[in-house]
Order: structure tokens, then C-alpha cells, then sequence
């Protein structure tokens, strides 16, 4: 058996209708549809990927995301150029996103490049591009420059 990548990614927030506003922004310009709304979710659907925003139980809300808690980390969307990080960092400037750094150039492999922001719940994603294949070129090891 071979994994045929990750089928869909879903996000709990806090507040439904102020995230909707900062994914759908978001999510469109990434070039992935809007394929399911409710109350309490939207749903879109794009380039192998799929991103559920849900929002949490009320009573159940612990505070504040936090990537050092358990859980999710951060999640990445890559992109097919250097180019389409530098306007995604355009697109999330004009959504007053904040911006954790980037754009830049990351150690982990050669022509990483990539911005790391925030949505309004404070969950971490990032966009990069890395040229050609990546980890998997030919004599290309993964660098962890002590983050890993």
C-alpha cells in the first residue's frame, strides 16, 4: 500500500464567522473552492488538498492556539514558485495577516524558500516553494539547522 498524500486537514477556531472571512481570502487565492458552508464550517477543496475550518464547542474552548501544545505545529501549502510566495505575502499583507517572517530563504534544503503567518485564531501556516524535487534530488540531505 502507497499513501496518495493527505486527504483533507481540518482546523478547530474560535470564532467561525471571523475565520471564514481571513479562509476564504485565503483559500480562493491559493486557488482551492469553496465546496461546503454552514454555520459552523466551510470546506474547500483544491490541488490535492483539502482545508475543513470548523468551529469549536464553546464550552469545550481551552484558550488560544499555541504550537509548542500538542497537536498541530503548523501546516504548509506549497507553491509552484518563488514568485507565488512573494504575492501571497502581497495577498496577506493587503488581509492585514500577521506575517511571523518571511519572505525568505530556509536552511532545511537547498532554495527553500517560504513566509510564515498566522490566522486570526493565532495557527501557524506557512507557504514555500522548493525547486525541483526537493528533498528527494539527487545528494540532497535534509537540514535541520537544530530546529529538529
Amino acid at each position: 500500500m502507497k499513501i496518495n498524500g493527505i486527504a483533507h486537514i481540518a482546523l478547530s477556531v474560535s470564532d467561525i464567522e471571523n475565520s471564514k472571512i481571513f479562509y476564504k481570502d485565503l483559500l480562493s487565492f491559493l486557488g482551492l473552492n469553496l465546496v461546503h458552508e454552514s454555520k459552523k464550517s466551510c470546506y474547500h477543496v483544491g490541488g490535492r488538498t483539502g482545508i475543513l475550518i470548523q468551529q469549536i464547542t464553546k464550552d469545550e474552548n481551552c484558550g488560544s492556539f499555541s504550537q509548542n501544545n500538542v497537536g498541530l505545529h503548523h501546516l504548509c501549502f506549497r507553491l509552484l514558485s518563488k514568485n507565488n510566495v512573494d504575492e501571497l505575502v502581497i495577498k496577506l499583507n493587503k488581509m492585514n495577516a500577521n506575517i511571523i517572517r518571511g519572505p525568505l530563504n530556509g536552511p532545511w534544503v537547498p532554495g527553500y524558500y517560504y513566509v510564515l503567518f498566522e490566522d486570526p485564531d493565532g495557527i501557524r501556516l506557512e507557504a514555500n516553494f522548493v525547486p525541483h524535487k526537493g528533498i528527494f534530488e539527487k545528494n540532497v540531505k535534509f537540514n535541520s539547522a537544530g530546529d529538529y
